[in-house]
């Protein structure tokens, strides 16, 4: 996959560019469709599939007040694109010259003359340009008189609930990781770099190593039963998000504790997948109380991790073949 960071990169249109457009925080099934329909039609016109996406969120410039935090990271987010089969990504950087855009002006000037759409894929309720004021029926009518097609999807969901972003953020907020998986079509994940902490871990019999990440979106606070992947080899294990509250800490903590593990992470990455909330947050009496509750987190997690199978990136890789089903988990 080509990936284009500015568009003055571009010093010709794209041949047969089959595009779409959005901001695709979180890449869910939704928006595995809508690359699916990119790709295929691609494929059926001899052309390029094209996804067109904005860094940073476009709130957090017009409106950082109201930006979301964000579900993947930007590599992430490449990543998962990439996985797609997509051809070319452009990761175009939102200004506020480009929300002033009118839009009517950034179909012509951006999409047409820049990029080159022969073919558009939308979803139903999307909206551009200044204000938001850009629509389907302006697309449609657009496409008519410069010559490309509108293809809108209508809303993607499953059991009556329609496959968004916002769904999403929701789930993790409140810590439904194993519910999300259905959404996403994949287990939620980040990549942490291991720090040093406090040793608090070590001194209750349960060395901890303690991480540090970019990801914006994290589940709530609470114990979780987690896989954790170092180099080529899968760790089950417990994650604790939180406050300590039992030790009366200042900050948030990334604390995971693999099973059956000896040695020094100090400086490692590790990439964590939540499979399970277990439990909330909560403050102990003392260190024996939070020892007891520990002990009982890594008695679930033992029993049911062993028979979980993680969904990770790799089975995205259908390119477009597959309407339906997910691959093979990992």
């Amino acid at each position: 996959m080509k990936i284009i960071r500015d568009l003055e990169e571009l010093t010709s249109p794209i041949a047969n560019a089959v595009v779409t457009i959005g901001n695709f925080d979180g890449i869910h099934l939704g928006h595995r469709e809508i690359f699916r329909r990119v790709v295929r039609r691609s494929r059926e016109i001899g052309g390029t599939s094209v996804v067109y996406t904005f860094v940073p969120h476009p709130l957090k410039i017009v409106a950082p007040e109201y930006a979301p935090a964000l579900i993947n990271t930007y590599p992430e987010k490449e990543m998962l694109i990439e996985a797609s089969c997509i051809d070319v990504l452009i990761c175009a950087p939102f200004t506020r010259e480009l929300a002033e855009l009118p839009a009517h002006r950034f179909v012509r000037e951006i999409l047409v003359e820049k990029i080159g759409v022969s073919h558009l894929v939308v979803g139903y309720d999307y909206l551009f340009g200044k204000d938001r004021s850009g629509d389907i029926q302006l697309l449609r009518r657009m496409g008519e008189y410069l010559g490309f097609a509108v293809e809108v999807l209508e809303p993607i969901a499953t059991g009556g609930q329609v496959y968004s972003s916002t769904r999403v953020r929701e789930m993790i907020n409140q810590g439904q990781v194993r519910e999300v998986v259905q959404v996403l079509g994949r287990h939620y994940t980040f990549e942490g770099k291991v720090v040093h902490g406090f040793g608090r871990g070590s001194q209750l019999g349960f060395p901890t190593a303690n991480l540090k990440t970019d990801k914006e979106l994290m589940p709530s606070p609470g114990v979780y039963a987690v896989k954790v992947k170092r180099g080529d080899h899968l760790y089950d294990g417990v994650m604790n998000l939180g406050r300590n509250p039992t030790f009366c800490a200042a900050g948030f903590f990334i604390e995971v504790h693999l099973f059956d593990f000896e040695g020094d992470l100090y400086g490692e990455s590790l990439r964590v997948y939540f499979v399970e909330r277990l439990r909330d947050e909560k403050r102990f009496d003392g260190p024996d109380a939070l020892s007891a509750a520990i002990q009982e987190d890594i008695r679930r997690a033992r029993a049911l991790l062993p028979g979980e199978r993680i969904v990770e990136y790799r089975e995205y890789l259908d390119c477009g073949q597959a309407a339906d089903g997910e691959g093979q988990a990992s």
